[in-house]
């Protein structure tokens, strides 16, 4: 049994590690969790604009994914983040409207595979756009999202003896990637020193570090930073994929500064300021310093975005990096088709030299020559000091005959 004195003191400890574990809650920029539970919590006696079928089947959905029902064998286990939830919530129920709308079908799964096809090749070619006349860019994440659901159903009947047919087979999910600012080094520089002093840092911070912003951003605290500001934890919590330790190269001495001169304590976040506001302020950034021009990765600088510097510092670490390994584990990536998507090759150059060409057989028939060679010299150095030892005697014998002769005359 525990003392009584004792329950006060525990009561204390339990109440620090409530405290710190609030304090230390991961921060939801975009309040994804938010905004998805005030959605399913206002839609529970139906979703407003889509039918009765459609509403329950799309609940049906989000739930299994909620809670990690009926999810692909290729696919990871277990619940979906609220991201997800409310992309795959946005998605499906702007294709449920749709599919009522030019089809006249109340329940998505009742769609044919000719209209499913139809459908998506005239959002790709344009002829389906958004309520500004615009079109959509993204029509592969569209498809994705549809493919998705589609084998959610197959799967989730198929629990009940019914077999439903793959109407998916044929879509294309293939697409355009997204454009994006490309700055190199020497532009990086011009937007930092016209930037104001919190800007400049961030700017710094984000073309170093290559977090992901805003998610990993603003979940930073100083407590973060170890070896004088030199390295980084993205702790595992706030990560998208998984927990990583980095170095910092460029900007420690500025986040020491900075984190000096705002007096901030070891929970305090790094940045406060809000993303929207950033992105806001950047864009205005790029237009001034470097005109409203298309970069080389197809944005316009105008467009200047935080989630632009990750592509950047891609594109400067990797020619620097020796190992794939080591450039993914930085970025917390898990597949390496990822570095091609983030750099596109920008800014790298070639770096083959004569060294390069030689196989590792005549490198070592190189090597060998080059150890005997050496060998070779170490015995005629040997040879030399023998000489010049015995020189040195007979000079020595010859010095002492000479005084002998003298004092004989």
């Amino acid at each position: 049994m525990l003392s009584v004195r004792l329950y006060p003191f525990l009561l204390d400890i339990i109440f620090i590690h409530l405290r710190s574990s609030d304090i230390m809650a991961r921060i939801d920029p975009y309040n994804h969790q938010r905004g998805y539970t005030a959605w399913k919590k206002a839609s529970q006696n139906g979703i407003k604009g889509l039918s009765a079928e459609n509403g329950g089947i799309l609940g049906q959905y989000l739930n299994d994914m909620e809670n990690g029902f009926n999810v692909a064998f290729s696919h990871k286990k277990g619940a979906r983040s609220y991201v997800r939830l409310n992309t795959m919530k946005v998605r499906m129920m702007f294709l449920m409207r749709e599919f009522h709308e030019r089809f006249q079908i109340d329940s998505i799964t009742n769609a044919k595979e000719e209209q499913v096809c139809v459908f998506f090749n005239e959002m790709r070619k344009g002829l389906i756009t958004k309520r500004d006349g615009s079109s959509y860019r993204s029509t592969k994440d569209y498809v994705i999202n549809f493919k998705a659901f589609w084998h959610w159903h197959q799967r989730a009947n198929r629990k009940k003896g019914i077999e439903i047919p793959d109407i998916t087979v044929d879509l294309d999910a293939s697409g355009e990637k997204p454009r994006w600012v490309y700055l190199t080094e020497e532009e990086i520089k011009k937007l930092a020193e016209k930037a104001k002093w919190d800007y400049r840092v961030l700017i710094y911070f984000l073309f170093d570090s290559g977090i992901r912003s805003p998610t990993e951003l603003m979940n930073i605290r100083v407590s973060d930073f170890y070896n004088d500001y030199r390295e980084l934890n993205i702790r595992q919590e706030t990560s998208k994929t998984f927990g990583r330790r980095i170095k910092l190269m460029i900007c420690s001495d500025l986040i020491k500064n900075y984190i000096k001169t705002k007096g901030l304590k070891e929970n305090d976040t790094l940045f406060k300021t809000k993303h929207y506001v950033i992105n806001r302020y950047l864009k205005r950034l790029g237009k001034i310093v470097l005109g409203d021009r298309e970069s080389p990765a197809g944005q316009r600088y105008s467009e200047l975005t935080m989630y632009d510097f990750r592509h950047c510092s891609c594109c400067y670490w990797l020619p620097k990096y020796k190992s794939e390994s080591a450039l993914k584990y930085r970025f917390g990536w898990k597949k390496s088709d990822k570095i091609h998507y983030y750099s596109e090759m920008l800014g790298m150059k070639d770096t083959i030299s004569e060294e390069d060409l030689l196989v590792d057989v005549t490198r070592t028939e190189i090597e060998q020559k080059l150890q005997k060679s050496e060998k070779e010299k170490e015995i005629m150095r040997d040879q030399i000091n023998d000489l010049q030892a015995q020189m040195a005697k007979i000079s020595e014998l010859t010095e002492k005959l000479m005084i002998l002769k003298e004092g004989d005359g």
